[in-house]
């Protein structure tokens, strides 16, 4: 053996990833040398691999040679391509007990009449339409400059949840549920403490009929009005930012309190993702999100496109058969969606996946996979649908993240945590967002964007496990109040996307 900057994953692997960049000739394992230059986070064949060869990172299938590869060759999209992966879907079959944490966790949230908990104090405007997107904006835009909230400490801030659907679209179906669950879940977040819809009035998603389904009747909390009703754009936004300065002293009679750990839901995203991903900011998200789970906690993994060919690992955590049959369901849905839309599973990664050395879509879904942790699969989720079972669960997104996180707010997530190798300038309200860089190279290029930098793992500077205390820690603490770096830059009020299905019409 040696000690060349790379790292075995399996003992079954015939790949090893880069822990830094390598040059011709640099010893890999015994007899096997780099044959040319090799970015850092991408594979090295360790041996010898036939054409139509199965290769394998994670212990697991992530593509097949193309071509003949030799010992010590670069593996990437040049030889290697897609193909079938492990479908031998054991329900249940690694599902194992979860061991409660021997101290229980604390942070100081807001605690809300439904018993729920928030990590933020915000009012929420709901755009119901496209139509009335730009007067929402406008009113959320005067009262956050106009210095008000200075005298509310306890908010905040407004934000408009403006979007680009609500009308053309069928009545009825996936796409008018998705939308429903997305405005209904931000509108009764736990971090929203009052919510303003505003419609144009003749559209086809009518406050009405989601206010008669879901029994919003709290005057306190919930507000109506639509532009045609009230006279118009202008009297509209006066309309409105009179009444959100209205309600600002109710909003903000609500005071921070001490509040355990298993009342924050966290949402487990990764965008820009690189050959690092899986090897450092994923598994150790997992293992705080162990942690979280050990205080009765929850995480909630999405991005169902991102975990097509680790399908059968999270199958296998299933804590029943009936929870490990909905995301094999959920999986079969996806693929007839991508065929009859023209598309393929294999659609991503993206060129800046690959630049970073992911080469399929079974290779990127492993890594992202490891977000979730080891505890057992506790149940599968719709798109925006609310969570409500602790532990380690799924809710089905696309891989796109501000429809994801949209989704996974909707469904109750206080917080987000985003991984990222390539970089990324996320942020999301009502629930902020914790960044983590995957190498130190771009933690130190973007460090006004990076919370914590999983890098140090890949320098064998810190461990997962210490990485993921770190992880835990912030959680407690941003819930608390701290502010991300997403947060600082004012990111988030452009990441509000729910997930439009079905023809615009």
């Amino acid at each position: 053996m040696t000690n060349a900057p790379i790292l075995r994953l399996h003992r079954d692997d015939n790949v090893v990833v880069t822990l830094s960049k390598l040059n011709a000739e640099t010893p890999i394992e015994e007899g096997v040398l780099a044959s040319e230059a090799i970015m850092a986070g991408h594979k090295v064949a360790t041996r010898q691999v036939a054409q139509g060869e199965a290769l394998r990172k994670f212990g697991q299938i992530i593509g097949y040679a193309s071509e003949p590869i030799t010992a010590g060759a670069h593996v990437h999209v040049h030889n290697c391509h897609m193909g079938d992966h492990n479908r031998d879907y054991q329900f249940g079959t690694e599902a194992s007990g979860v061991t409660p944490a021997a101290e229980q966790a604390s942070f100081q949230g807001f605690r809300r009449k439904d018993g729920r908990t928030g990590t933020r104090n915000y009012i929420a405007i709901c755009s119901t339409v496209n139509c009335s997107a730009t007067v929402s904006r406008y009113v959320a835009d005067e009262i956050n400059r106009s210095g008000m909230l200075d005298d509310y400490p306890n908010v905040d801030g407004v934000v408009a949840f403006a979007h680009g659907t609500g009308c053309g679209m069928a009545g009825e179906g996936d796409g008018f549920d998705n939308l429903e669950r997305v405005i209904w879940g931000h509108a009764t977040h736990a971090n929203v403490g009052a919510a303003l819809f505003i419609g144009l009035g003749c559209e086809i998603f009518q406050m009405s009929r989601m206010a008669e389904k879901y029994d919003i009747s709290d005057p306190e909390r919930f507000h109506r009005m639509t532009i045609q009703g009230t006279g118009g754009t202008r009297k509209t936004i006066e309309g409105a930012a009179e009444r959100i300065r209205e309600l600002l002293p109710s909003v903000n009679a609500i005071s921070r309190t001490e509040c355990p750990a298993g009342e924050l839901k966290v949402a487990l995203q990764c965008g820009g993702s690189d050959g690092l991903s899986g090897v450092t900011a994923n598994p150790a998200l997992g293992h705080a999100v162990d942690l979280l789970v050990a205080q009765y906690g929850t995480g909630i993994l999405a991005e169902t496109p991102e975990i097509y060919g680790a399908e059968h690992l999270l199958a296998r955590r299933a804590a029943s058969k009936e929870v490990g049959e909905k995301l094999i369901e959920r999986i079969n849905w996806w693929e007839a969606y991508t065929s009859r839309n023209g598309g393929e599973m294999n659609n991503n990664p993206t060129p800046g996946n690959k630049a970073g050395g992911l080469t399929t879509i079974l290779e990127k879904s492993l890594g992202a996979s490891a977000k979730g942790g080891t505890t057992p699969l506790a149940g599968v989720y719709k798109y925006a649908e609310r969570v409500n079972t602790p532990g380690f669960v799924f809710m089905d997104s696309p891989g796109y993240d501000p429809a994801s996180v949209t989704g996974q707010i909707a469904s109750g997530a206080n917080l987000v945590c985003f991984t990222t190798g390539r970089g990324s300038a996320f942020g999301s309200k009502p629930a902020p967002t914790i960044k983590l860089a995957t190498n130190s190279r771009t933690y130190e290029n973007m460090t006004e964007d990076m919370d914590i930098n999983c890098g140090d793992i890949a320098l064998g500077a810190s461990t997962v496990e210490e990485k993921g205390q770190e992880i835990f820690s912030k959680f407690l603490s941003v819930a608390s109040g701290e502010k991300t770096k997403s947060e600082a830059l004012g990111l988030g009020d452009n990441e509000f996307v729910p997930w439009q299905i079905g023809a615009v019409m």
